[in-house]
């Protein structure tokens, strides 16, 4: 019997397809395969069977390609991949072939836009009359990184995937039900209600499910906060951000200033606690703020967008009437009649309320008119611009940012913006040595003060010394991780054995972002242990010395490992993980 890799029914090992799902049944053990964590998203049509009964053929067939044209772009829009078409049902995994740090977050923001996606059908043509079940799980499954599931290849086997048929099958009409691991990665950004458990042939116990009923805020908007512990060990950090801030205020000059480090690290903890400085101020400080989106359509410049409708005052619930009139407001401090329509001609874009592409010449263009809208915002008093994750940036804004500094002076205009690592790997010379340019790159806490944050997260003086050993050992200084351990600890679960589904997340989806050869040899070392030497390596990979020492140094530039001062073995380097759980 073969089982198949999609929704591991048994069939017949003459089968050249699935009897229970339909999927090409193929031999995979020359591909490559890799264990991953996955979000499934399982859509299917209410009543399709009635309706094909009763329809003529061709009406059925258009129908269906309209239903899945729309489920198939909004699935991809938030990076999931359509898996397969099983008749009316639509099958999308996120986080294959390549993981991202959010996933199941994507995966039910993905599940809500097709809900939303078919109801709008319905508007359009009511006789139409579609409605869907939908659930969304996540879990462990083997992914099968070389199929091909335009052919019909099925990506995943698993659990999960079973799974997730069965919470579809259970979910309300227009409704989406989630599984666990799911619902515990997303109740900070999804609001749910609570669904009785799901009762399923096969399992030994009910499968516990939630409904997703909307998200709670709209990516771009949800620019963090203080989270729940006083802020330890960034005191230096802050003081040059303040430092920074005071100097463009009294020498009137544009400073750039970004903060880089790996996810979780305390980048956006810094720009709130400095935000808290501004607030507190005397004199009124102007503070923009916007976010780089990894994912979605019409994103380029999407948090220079965000900053301008800040400016303008222009809110998501605004018609186009109302955007332009306040946009018009915006620019009216601007001297003359021409350059606010010269202006204003070259914002609407961001906002979108039409205009041309920024390609060529006219880039060259609209950066000039952005860059004299900034001008005169600060002309008006201090200004902060904040720009967050600007690592997911494309080079047309990494281009803006980086030239605020050498084409705006003589205003109190101060430009922060946050970036992981790979920043400096697409752009060597950000800030290009200029003078008002300083890149601060944020290392992990101190043991001390890892276990200072830790104490602070469970608001206790005190902790039994080997639960504070273990949860300062698996942070290892990155405050994010601290925080979720500290949530399986609350939560009772073994920290020292169990890894949350947000760190595992980020720290997958950091590897599945590297080129294939250092992911390779990260992967060879992975097996060494955490302290590996380059002679090992070697022998593993059959690299030449050079090439090797080139890949390692790339992975020390972008955090993965470090290189030791001493080997204790002679005529090799030694190297170690900076983070086990990598």
């Amino acid at each position: 019997m073969r089982a198949c890799p999609s929704c591991g029914h048994e069939n017949a090992d003459t089968a050249k397809f699935c009897s229970e799902c339909g999927a090409a049944l193929r031999d995979v053990s020359a591909g490559r395969e890799e264990r991953k964590v996955v979000s499934v998203v399982f859509v299917d049509l209410v009543g399709s069977t009635a309706r094909a009964e009763a329809s003529d053929p061709e009406d059925v067939r258009a129908l269906l390609r309209v239903y899945h044209e729309h489920a198939r772009d909004e699935l991809e829009s938030f990076g999931g991949t359509v898996e397969k078409f099983i008749g009316d049902a639509v099958v999308a995994v996120f986080g294959a072939p390549t993981s991202h740090e959010d996933d199941p977050e994507r995966a039910v923001r993905a599940a809500l836009a097709v809900r939303d996606a078919v109801a709008r059908l319905n508007e359009e043509e009511p006789g139409r009359d579609l409605h869907v079940r939908i659930a969304v799980n996540t879990g462990e499954a083997l992914v099968s990184l070389d199929a091909a599931p335009g052919e019909g290849e099925a990506m995943v086997a698993g659990d999960v995937v079973n799974t997730a048929a069965r919470l579809q099958s259970a979910a309300p009409v227009d409704g989406i039900l989630v599984g666990e691991h799911t619902f515990l990665a997303t109740e900070r950004e999804i609001v749910y209600r609570d669904a009785d458990p799901i009762g399923a042939k096969g399992k030994a116990e009910p499968i516990p499910a939630w409904e997703a009923v909307e998200a709670r805020s709209r990516l771009g908007v949800d620019l963090g906060g203080a989270g729940k512990a006083q802020l330890v060990g960034r005191d230096r950090e802050l003081d040059l951000l303040v430092d920074a801030l005071t100097r463009s205020r009294s020498e009137r000059s544009t400073q750039l200033v970004t903060l880089v480090g790996v996810p979780g690290i305390g980048k956006s903890r810094l720009v709130y606690e400095l935000g808290r400085e501004a607030d507190a101020d005397e004199e009124l400080i102007t503070w923009r703020q916007g976010r780089c989106l990894p994912y979605g359509e019409g994103v380029s410049y999407w948090a220079f967008g965000e900053i301008v409708k800040a400016q303008a005052g222009i809110l998501e619930s605004d018609d186009a009437e109302s955007a332009e009139a306040k946009l018009e407001q915006a620019v009216a401090t601007l001297p003359d009649d021409s350059e606010r329509a010269w202006v204003a001609r070259h914002l609407r874009p961001l906002l979108g309320l039409g205009g041309d592409e920024l390609s060529g010449d006219r880039r060259g263009e609209a950066f000039a008119a952005w860059r004299r809208f900034v001008e005169e915002m600060a002309h008006s008093g201090p200004s902060v611009l904040v720009f967050e994750d600007l690592h997911w940036a494309d080079d047309g804004l990494l281009d803006f940012v980086d030239n605020l500094v050498g084409w705006i002076d003589g205003v109190p205009l101060f430009v922060l913006c946050t970036a992981r690592p790979e920043l400096l790997e697409r752009r060597a010379a950000w800030g290009g040595g200029k003078r008002n340019a300083t890149t601060v790159s944020l290392a992990p806490l101190g043991d001390s003060d890892t276990a200072r944050l830790v104490l602070a997260l469970l608001d206790r003086p005190l902790l039994d010394a080997d639960a504070q050993q273990r949860l300062v050992e698996r942070a290892a200084g990155n405050p994010l991780y601290a925080e979720e351990f500290v949530r399986l600890l609350e939560a009772g679960a073994d920290v020292s054995a169990t890894l949350p589904d947000s760190v595992h997340g980020i720290v997958t989806a950091r590897i599945d972002l590297l080129p294939p050869e250092e992911k390779e040899l990260l992967q060879h070392a992975a097996v060494l242990g955490k302290v590996f030497w380059s002679d090992a390596l070697a022998s593993m990979t059959s690299r030449e010395s050079w090439r090797l020492a080139e890949l390692l140094h790339s992975l020390e530039r972008k955090e993965f490992v470090r290189r030791e001062q001493r080997s204790a073995v002679a005529g090799a380097s030694q190297h170690a993980f900076v983070h086990a759980l990598v």
